[in-house]
């Protein structure tokens, strides 16, 4: 569960829906919660200081007493987001979405962020600030994806549902063959789900598993519309040395189109 939290706002309206949702888990975890804003040098001081008032109205109308504003300034504010994670040892880091298309190799914060964040990301798209109640957690039998459901079940409320998808995508081979290879994955998913929940707090949200046959990107945005999930869990892993260089593909479709909060744990 997060003990400091990081909340970089950009004084945009998905950026106070943003900072909503930490301050809810800010009190749901009992943590600090820290607001950075990043003032763009080439601004006048006038603007500088409108910004401020801003800063301050949705510090007041948002966050919990206790919250700390923290103002910088830099050309990249991607670069003092990282460095400011790394100085205060912040454990999350929440972010609003802006629900913008980006080609892959833009070069946009949000990639570079996101590329190099050490600690989970939370990514805000909905306008909801209650206690998350159901989650969907994208998992294969990688560490990065086994580490992102960890995270998502400690950060969840005990109420809540967590459920893990696995997407089983067929070699090539008769109808026999691939009902074989589709039982040898349900196998191995099901005792690989019996073993996470062993690292797992007895106390935690309720955990479920399936798995689908199809494209990992198709299956995930059905069960994404069919249960009406909130939370969407990812490894933010790749398929190859290549895109693991930049951002898992899966992860990167998702942070730059969330049909809802998007949580990456790399």
């Amino acid at each position: 569960m997060p003990s400091h939290i990081l909340i970089a706002h950009d004084l945009r309206d998905t950026a106070d829906i943003a900072l909503c949702r930490a301050t809810q888990l800010a009190k749901q975890h009992n943590a600090k919660l820290t607001m950075l804003h990043v003032l763009d040098p080439s601004k006048s001081g006038q603007e500088h200081e409108q910004a401020r008032k801003a800063l301050d109205r949705s510090l007041t109308q948002y966050a919990p007493s206790g919250t700390e504003l923290l103002v910088r300034s830099g050309q990249k504010p991607s670069e003092v987001v990282l460095q400011v994670l790394d100085e205060l040892g912040c454990d999350l880091l929440v972010l609003g979405a802006h629900h913008q298309r980006h080609d892959f190799f833009s070069g946009t914060s949000l990639d570079r962020i996101a590329r190099n964040c050490p600690v989970p990301l939370l990514l805000v798209a909905r306008n909801d600030n209650k206690p998350y109640q159901r989650a969907l957690s994208a998992i294969d039998f990688s560490l990065c994806a086994c580490s992102a459901l960890g995270h998502a079940y400690r950060l969840l409320p005990a109420e809540a549902n967590l459920h893990a998808l696995h997407v089983f995508v067929p070699d090539k081979g008769t109808a026999k063959q691939v009902e074989a290879q589709l039982a040898t994955q349900t196998a191995l998913i099901d005792q690989l789900i019996k073993d996470e929940q062993q690292n797992l707090p007895s106390a935690g949200p309720s955990l479920s598993h399936s798995i689908q046959q199809g494209g990992i990107l198709n299956s995930l945005q059905t069960k994404l519309r069919a249960d009406n999930i909130e939370l969407l869990v990812l490894g933010s892993h790749g398929r190859s040395a290549f895109s693991q260089a930049l951002l898992g593909s899966l992860a990167q479709h998702f942070l730059h189109r969330a049909p809802c909060d998007v949580f990456v744990v790399r």
